[in-house]
């Protein structure tokens, strides 16, 4: 006679379970694998049920669906709740608040909470639909896969400065600083939004070791003239040529002219409207760029501006882009006009590079004496220091200065390149 206890779990067997079907005349069927284990059988599905008692009280979970979970992952399941049970706890309730628990962590991630904040930011008219496009683009490549998932509760200072040390590593310094920033006002979201009770990003304050800043260089006033002499002489495709003069006549930058296209110019009216957002081309990455700062602007065409675009249309006039560059169909390269200046045998890095042209510009109109601050400013499209003066001012255009303005400087320039150097206030306007 055998003394051993008989078996009281894993009654059933796998195959017992995949034919299980209801008696005759019966709606449901209950398989007992022992434990408080059950699989629930009716015609159309089978189900794991797990019933307990709990201190005097009987109760019942259900576990889940077969055969999506098998017989052995039900048993497991059983094993767990049935320690829940034996330590005083309900596992109806564990699982309830666990639910819960994972919901909550599901809408306090990084990125649950930045998309959060991103959607407040854009809502309250502070961003412009492409400048919130850029930030939300800049976090999900540099940011989101390195703590998106994470929960906010769980991020401490160096958590949120590990993406950033990223960053830096590729000497995008600027760059950096502004996920500093935006990341500050992510967690401070979460402070108000009650996620967090205190803001670790506020110590990221002086973390990242800072880059002194470099002003693009630019050439001294008494350098034009050997430049422009340099640039007459120097061999290179006509478009170039006409391209380079272009940015130096207009001090337009370079994406504002490059993607130019034909109906942008009045000839007749000697203007270039800049949109403040151009129709995209398919295949020319940026070319939907307008006008920096989003807004129209008009460049007043000296008597030389009109006869370069003249020759571009002369070169150019069936191609879509006013500078087509060397590809059919697509517009100069970015790097055409300072590796130009570098042929030249200029630094584009301490000389000169085509953003400097700008500051020759500038420095040689606000140094001639003959021409306002504020219309100076409006042609180069600058926001301007003073914020609160240039609300007041935002609706003065200097139409007339801005002309008389454009065509000063390409006579100087002109006169310069026969004559060589002269003091801008000693060059008057006719």
């Amino acid at each position: 006679m055998s003394l051993t206890k008989p078996n009281t779990l894993n009654r059933l067997s796998s195959i017992e379970v995949a034919n299980a079907k209801p008696e005759t005349g019966k709606t449901e069927k209950n398989l007992n694998d022992g434990g408080g284990l059950y699989c629930v059988v009716t015609e159309t599905r089978k189900r794991w049920q797990y019933q307990f008692s709990l201190l005097g009280n009987k109760g019942k979970i259900w576990l889940g669906e077969y055969p999506k979970l098998s017989l052995a992952a039900a048993r497991k399941m059983r094993n767990s709740a049935k320690e829940l049970v034996d330590a005083g706890k309900d596992p109806r309730v564990e699982k309830q608040t666990a639910k819960i628990a994972l919901q909550y962590s599901a809408a306090n991630t990084f990125e649950t909470v930045t998309r959060e904040w991103h959607a407040k930011e854009l809502a309250s008219d502070k961003w412009k639909a492409s400048h919130a496009a850029r930030i939300m683009k800049r976090l999900e490549r540099d940011i989101f896969p390195i703590i998106g998932k994470r929960t906010i509760e769980s991020l401490e200072t160096r958590d949120l400065l590990y993406p950033l040390n990223l960053v830096l590593k590729r000497g995008t310094y600027n760059l950096a600083q502004a996920y500093r920033q935006y990341i500050t006002a992510i967690m401070r979201y979460a402070v108000q939004t009650g996620r967090i009770k205190t803001n670790p990003a506020l110590d990221l304050q002086g973390a990242i070791a800072s880059k002194k800043p470099k002003n693009r260089p630019s050439l001294q006033l008494i350098e034009i003239p050997n430049f422009l002499r340099r640039l007459k002489q120097h061999k290179c495709m006509a478009v170039t040529h006409l391209s380079t003069r272009f940015a130096l006549l207009t001090g337009a930058r370079s994406s504002e002219f490059r993607f130019a296209q034909w109906d942008e110019f009045d000839l007749t009216s000697g203007t270039w409207t800049i949109p403040d957002k151009r129709e995209a081309v398919e295949g020319i990455t940026n070319s939907d760029r307008g006008e920096k700062m989003e807004r129209t602007r008009i460049i007043y065409l000296s008597n030389q501006i009109v006869e370069i675009v003249k020759e571009l249309f002369a070169l150019n006039g069936r191609s879509r882009f006013v500078f087509q560059g060397r590809k059919v169909g697509s517009p100069l390269s970015e790097n055409t006009i300072n590796k130009t200046l570098r042929e030249m045998g200029y630094d584009t890095e301490n000389d000169v590079c085509l953003h400097g042209f700008r500051t020759m510009m500038v420095s040689s109109l606000n140094e001639s004496l003959q021409f306002s601050s504020d219309a100076i400013e409006r042609h180069i499209g600058h926001e301007g220091k003073d914020k609160i003066r240039g609300i007041y001012n935002r609706n003065a255009q200097y139409l007339s200065e801005r002309k008389k303005m454009l065509q000063w400087w390409a006579d100087y320039l002109d006169a310069m390149e026969a004559n060589g150097f002269i003091d801008p206030p000693e060059f008057l306007t006719a």
